[in-house]
């Protein structure tokens, strides 16, 4: 937690002396006035400055998230519910709600770019980072099963005719998926090729 003392003129002025070092909003810090400010002999022999001692309130990066969907939400006019999920390596933020599928976008492009936005908004302000996973009615996991039973299909296929299938370009997340759905398979390899956002999996036999 950070804290410091500043003196100014006035309590006003000493608050915004330390806003202004601590690089923060007024809203994010708590005061305590240790002295208050008054005019000495004649108005200027012995004035005595404030001083004010001055903490930057810890932040909850999850709070922090949350509160930015929320504002995103409400301006697309969406009512929703935001499940929460703490696990160990992650927290899933799932929302549910009807008609959510904007928040998808072809392939999960809009859920990955807004868990994208959610994640930087999220650790901007704080050393305790987390990651956070968006996700929109279970899709993720209905797409996880999807692409698994895809790649299943198309490492048969491969098998039987012997030739290489280059799938769609996906995101590092889905190809994931892919590549360890065929981790133990014996008889076919695959590996990434191509730049972002256009990289796709091959899957092939192994030599």
């Amino acid at each position: 937690m950070t804290s410091m003392k500043k003196t100014g003129k006035t309590i006003e002025e000493a608050i915004a002396l330390a806003l202004s070092e601590l690089e923060v909003s007024i809203d994010r810090i708590d005061y305590e006035v240790l002295e208050a400010p008054s005019r000495g002999f004649l108005g200027f022999i012995g004035t005595k400055l404030a001083k004010v001692r001055v903490t930057v309130k810890p932040i909850d990066p999850l709070k922090v998230a949350q509160d930015f969907l929320e504002n995103i939400f409400t301006l697309m006019k969406l009512e929703v519910q935001i499940e929460k999920i703490i696990k160990q390596d992650n927290t899933v933020f799932n929302i549910r709600g009807n008609d959510l599928g904007i928040l998808i976008g072809k392939h999960g492009q809009t859920l990955d770019a807004l868990q994208y936005l959610t994640n930087l908004t999220a650790n901007r302000d704080t050393e305790t980072k987390v990651r956070i996973v968006l996700d929109v009615e279970d899709y993720r996991q209905r797409r996880a099963e999807t692409l698994s039973r895809l790649a299943f299909r198309l490492a048969d296929n491969v098998r039987r005719r012997g030739e290489k299938v280059v799938l769609e370009p996906m995101s590092s997340n889905e190809r994931k998926i892919i590549h360890m759905a065929l981790q133990n398979d014996q008889r076919v390899v695959t590996y990434s090729e191509g730049d972002e956002p256009y990289r796709k999996v091959v899957i092939a036999l192994k030599k």
